[in-house]
């Protein structure tokens, strides 16, 4: 019989390999280096966080509940728990909800396979609500009531536990 703790700890594993997998795509499509640093560790301190225009960097929002990484490329978060219904996506036989994409496409869920994230560790650099990054045209900002994500032309997402919504 599998303990509970050890099924927590499968997810938070399972969640820290997902967000490394999404860094490394993010540099690796962008051109970027996987050792170029991101931030200091007094960083998580700081209201903003800032990188190069071409570096990726992952957040959390302070309670760990959404991170997202932001790249040239997009913005992409993920929350560990939610209480909206998920959006249905065509031909999609995994589960949607848990991540949203914010790229050149628009903004989309992505049909996922296997257990929904996990609260981010601490390893993950903290966004302190009131916060923002931005890298290339894209910019994620942290609040109370969850993560707002936008392109340079101010279209985007805002998603939190109870809900999220398209910004046109």
């Amino acid at each position: 019989m599998t303990s509970t703790r050890a099924v927590r700890i499968w997810l938070a594993v399972d969640v820290l390999l997902v967000t490394v997998l999404l860094v490394l795509v993010v540099v690796v499509t962008s051109g970027g280096s996987p050792s170029t640093p991101v931030a200091s560790p007094t960083a998580s301190r700081s209201t903003t966080a800032t990188a190069p225009s071409t570096s990726p960097v992952a957040v959390r929002l302070p309670s760990g509940n959404i991170s997202c990484v932001v790249s040239v490329d997009g913005a992409t978060c993920a929350i560990a728990s939610i209480t909206y219904d998920p959006p249905a996506v065509a031909g999609c036989t995994g589960r949607t909800g848990h991540v949203i994409v914010l790229d050149a496409d628009g903004v989309s869920f992505p049909c996922e396979k296997g257990p929904a994230p996990t609260v981010a560790g601490k390893d993950v650099q903290t966004l302190s609500y009131g916060g923002s990054v931005t890298v290339g045209d894209y910019t994620c900002t942290s609040a109370t009531n969850g993560a707002t994500c936008v392109d340079g032309d101010g279209r985007g997402f805002r998603v939190a536990r109870a809900g999220w919504t398209k910004i046109s």
